[in-house]
């Protein structure tokens, strides 16, 4: 997977987590010699400059990007919002800016329109669904960009539930499933591990997760519906 550049480094803990629940890979570069001593073999596939307190440092990076003294395939800006007068006459070093701080699902919108409409980045294995999103590599879930704490099986009960949205599965199929055949816990451990799910997708998002009387749960609305 073809990683992107991601300007300073260390990289913001905000963006890291945002890029990680995103599943996109990247690495961060202190200046141009590491950026261009770590460049991948067919180059970046795009960046991500964070024009912070120190705005010249992103501008000089951005101005060896275009000149080539780097290669990448495109450029996304990150600036807040009082330094919007300094990009006047600058348009020409960057592709697309987004406002810093960001709102993680605007900025995964402009990574999606910059980076993945020529196919340029791939992503890891991701699960969506509304306002759920998965990283299968990185075990890692979160509700509108806020990350989910959430242990081991309470993420491997999501996971199935949310790769099968709309399907019903009984307790006795979930314990089979998610704990494994040799599992000999009763069916309290799903109801316990459902409620523990619900509370921490919080009351608007609970519902995420239903009960079907008499049978078991389902995730999501069915096709059907």
């Amino acid at each position: 997977m073809d990683p992107l550049l991601v300007f300073p480094s260390p990289a913001p803990p905000e963006l890291a987590q945002a890029l990680d629940l995103g599943g996109w890979a990247w690495k961060a570069a202190a200046d141009l010699d590491q950026a261009r001593s770590e460049q991948p073999p067919d180059g970046w596939v795009g960046a991500l400059i964070v024009a912070g307190n120190e705005p010249d440092d992103a501008f000089r990076l951005c101005r060896s990007i275009r000149s080539g003294d780097v290669h990448v395939g495109s450029v996304l800006l990150l600036i807040g919002g009082g330094r919007l007068a300094s990009l006047d006459f600058r348009e020409d070093l960057f592709d697309d800016f987004c406002l810093y701080p960001f709102h993680p699902v605007e900025l995964e919108a402009r990574l999606k329109h910059l980076f993945r409409r020529t196919g340029q980045a791939e992503r890891a294995e991701i699960i969506e669904y509304g306002p759920l999103g998965m990283n299968l590599e990185t075990y890692q879930a979160a509700i509108e960009g806020k990350p989910l704490d959430l242990t081991y099986m309470e993420y491997e009960l999501l996971r199935f539930l949310a790769q099968h949205p709309g399907k019903v599965f009984t307790r006795e199929t979930l314990l089979s499933r998610v704990w494994g055949y040799d599992y000999y816990g009763g069916a309290r451990t799903v109801d316990v591990h459902v409620r523990r799910l619900r509370s921490k997708l919080g009351e608007e998002h609970a519902n995420l997760i239903q009960t079907v009387r008499s049978v078991g749960y389902s995730f999501g609305t069915s096709r059907w519906v």
